[in-house]
């Protein structure tokens, strides 16, 4: 029978952070992956500051920026056909004042490398968590299945689900939670980008296209949103029909008007908005999506999720220690991350309903600067107001550090 004492189920950023953290306090650990690597194409490649701040904590800060990466340092928004600055994240507190845009794979093989030079660190791949294994009313480990054949059991003091909006260990639990409805869906698709090109963050609105343009280095990546349940019936039309309209409002677009030429180039985020009532039961603990699935306004979703991870282990690394994890011990930690949660759902709500909802509808259209809604107009004259959105993106509410155990020079 294999055991550990903190088994971790999803190989993500927030999973192998709380893996890495609680092997620093010389917590015995073992997460598990269910793909065979990391080289997926991720949408969430935003690092956010809370999160660089975490990486210098931790002694990985020089390694990390020696990764390929683009930063974000202000949002343009294409208004009466010219490009003007929406937002800056240089005004921010913080050594950070800009958002990394770095492949995912390569922050995730930064931190399984740095939890591979921890003695009590597992991190095992092709092995996917199918269910969990109740022993005296409480959550005692998993069954998984690996990739290779076979299945097997892992018994722990604590398991903690990191294994996104569709856990399978959240479902086994049967822990309730409270749905928003989402007046969006989202394509993701890439094109090409010019060195002639405007750099940093892109938003797109015309009268039938919302998109954001995220900068890539040598492409963008492009999510436009599309009412909710729209994607079949939208699919039996042209998908050249994406960029056509995107160039009606960008016109340094309208030499790539035809790169899309197949819908399998384009994927489907279904967007969810919902939160547990409950993050835990005895011997399981929920964090990041599995606990509360974001919307993807404003790419919050993995740094909350990080975040998440370092309160937890923060939190949790004495009572592991001493094999005497309680309720109690779980509770804090929903305590301590509902906040931050629950304003972020709030903003996106607001978001949804005020800004989304009418423009996926065709409320909104900036191609003529006459019509530049109300709230853009104070948002681009306003600076103090221009200041708040980046802020609350960026830095977010109650962010976490590094606990002294776990940090390197």
């Amino acid at each position: 029978m294999e055991r550990t004492t903190c088994l971790v189920t999803g190989g993500g950023p927030a999973g192998i952070v709380l893996g890495l953290l609680l092997a620093r306090a010389g917590v015995e650990v073992t997460v598990l992956e269910k793909h065979g690597d990391f080289l997926r194409d991720f949408r969430g490649d935003t690092v956010h500051p809370t999160t660089l701040d975490l990486l210098d904590e931790l002694g990985l800060g020089e390694e990390f920026a020696k990764l390929p990466q683009r930063r974000l340092t202000t949002v343009q928004l294409p208004i009466g056909g010219r490009m003007q600055a929406l937002a800056t994240f240089t005004g921010l507190p913080g050594r950070h004042k800009y958002i990394a845009m770095v492949p995912q794979w390569d922050l995730l093989d930064l931190l399984a490398r740095a939890g591979d030079r921890e003695p009590t660190f597992r991190l095992r791949m092709n092995t996917e968590a199918t269910d969990v294994i109740r022993e005296d009313g409480r959550v005692a480990g998993i069954r998984y299945r690996a990739k290779a054949g076979g299945a097997g059991e892992i018994r722990a003091d604590l398991t903690v689900a990191c294994d996104g909006r569709t856990s399978v260990l959240r479902s086994a639990a049967g822990l309730g939670s409270r749905r928003w409805a989402t007046p969006f869906d989202v394509w993701w698709f890439r094109i090409p980008r010019h060195d002639t090109d405007p750099a940093g963050g892109v938003p797109v609105l015309t009268a039938n296209r919302v998109a954001i343009m995220l900068d890539r280095g040598d492409y963008w990546q492009c999510a436009t949103l599309i009412a909710k349940g729209s994607d079949a019936a939208l699919r039996q039309g042209p998908v050249g029909e994406i960029m056509r309209s995107m160039a009606e409002i960008v016109p340094w677009l309208a030499d790539r008007s035809d790169v899309l030429r197949d819908w399998d180039e384009v994927k489907l985020l279904d967007v969810k908005l919902d939160r547990l009532d409950r993050w835990y039961a005895d011997g399981l603990l929920c964090l990041g999506d599995a606990a509360h699935a974001m919307s993807p306004v404003g790419g919050v979703g993995i740094n909350l999720a990080v975040q998440d991870a370092v309160a937890a282990a923060r939190i949790l690394a004495p009572a592991l220690l001493s094999r005497r994890v309680t309720v109690a011990d779980l509770a804090r930690v929903q305590r301590r991350r509902l906040l931050p949660t629950v304003i972020t759902q709030g903003m996106q709500r607001i978001a949804h309903a005020r800004a989304i909802a009418p423009a996926v509808s065709g409320a909104v259209n900036l191609s003529n600067s006459e019509r530049t809604p109300l709230l853009l107009r104070i948002f681009r004259r306003l600076p103090v107001v221009r200041g708040i959105p980046p802020f609350l993106v960026a830095r977010g509410v109650l962010p976490e550090h590094a606990p002294e155990f776990a940090r390197r020079p």
